[in-house]
C-alpha cells in the first residue's frame, strides 16, 4: 500500500478543543489529510478526496466512545480522557503534544497536610473517577463533585473545598486564586483504535499509525510551575 492512500477507507474521530488543530498539522504533514479543516465549522463530517480519510469533528468527551462501538476505526484523545474512561480500544501512539498536568489545587494558604486531615474533602472536578482513586489511594476521604467546566471558581463559591483539574500554564489557578499542591500524572494525546478495525483493517491501520508516529515526536515539556 502506497502512502498516497494509506488512510483510504478509514474513519478518524478528532475532538475539538486544545487537541484539534495540532492533530490536523500532524496529519497533513504525514499526507494523511491533503488540507486544512477546522473544527469551529457547522460540518462535523469531513470527507478528504484525495487521502479518501473520513473526519468526525467530535465533543471531547465523545471520541472513546464512538471508537469503542466502531463508528469510527480510529481517534485522538487525550490520556486523562482515557485512563477517566477506560474504553475497550488499543492505544498504540503517544503524540507528544498537547501536554498537560493533572493536578490537585487549592485556596491559597491551604496545605496538603490540612487537606488531608479534614474529614469529607469536596473535591470540584471533570474527572471524578480519577480523583476519588487518587485521594482513595493517599488515605483521604473525599466527595467528588462533577462539574463540566468552570471548575476553578468552585472553592470560591463555596461548592469544594479543593479541585481537580488539567493544568497548563496555571494561569487560570492564579486568576482565581488557587494555588497547584499535588501533580497526580502528566498526560498527552494518543492515537487509538477500534478492536474489530485492527483485525478487519490491519495493513491500513498499521500504516497510518506508522506515518503518524513518523511526524509526532517528544518535546521537551513546559517548565514546571
Amino acid at each position: 500500500m502506497s502512502e498516497n492512500n494509506a488512510s483510504a477507507g478509514l474513519t478518524l474521530a478528532l475532538p475539538k478543543g486544545r487537541i484539534f488543530t495540532t492533530a490536523v498539522e500532524r496529519l497533513l504533514e504525514a499526507g494523511l489529510l491533503s488540507k486544512a479543516i477546522s473544527d469551529k465549522s457547522r460540518l462535523l463530517i469531513h470527507e478528504d478526496k484525495k487521502t479518501a480519510l473520513r473526519v468526525l469533528i467530535l465533543r471531547n468527551y465523545d471520541v472513546p466512545t464512538y471508537v469503542e462501538r466502531g463508528a469510527a476505526d480510529l481517534g485522538v484523545i487525550g490520556k486523562d480522557v482515557l485512563l477517566e474512561q477506560g474504553p475497550e480500544v488499543y492505544e498504540p501512539l503517544d503524540l507528544h503534544f498537547a501536554r498537560c498536568r493533572l493536578m490537585v489545587a487549592v485556596p491559597e494558604g491551604v496545605t496538603w497536610e490540612a487537606l488531608s486531615r479534614q474529614m469529607g474533602v469536596r473535591v470540584a472536578t471533570k474527572f471524578p473517577g480519577i480523583a476519588a482513586r487518587y485521594f482513595e489511594d493517599q488515605g483521604i476521604q473525599a466527595q467528588t463533585i462533577r462539574l463540566y467546566g468552570n471548575v476553578e471558581i468552585a472553592p470560591a463559591a463555596g461548592v469544594a473545598d479543593a479541585v481537580v483539574d488539567l493544568v497548563d500554564t496555571g494561569g487560570t489557578l492564579d486568576a482565581n486564586g488557587l494555588v497547584p499542591i499535588r501533580e497526580i500524572f502528566s498526560a498527552t494525546a494518543r492515537l487509538i483504535v477500534n478492536r474489530a478495525s485492527l483485525k478487519t483493517k490491519h495493513d491500513r491501520v498499521s500504516r497510518f499509525v506508522s506515518l503518524l508516529k513518523k511526524v509526532c515526536r517528544p518535546k521537551k515539556p513546559k517548565d514546571r510551575i
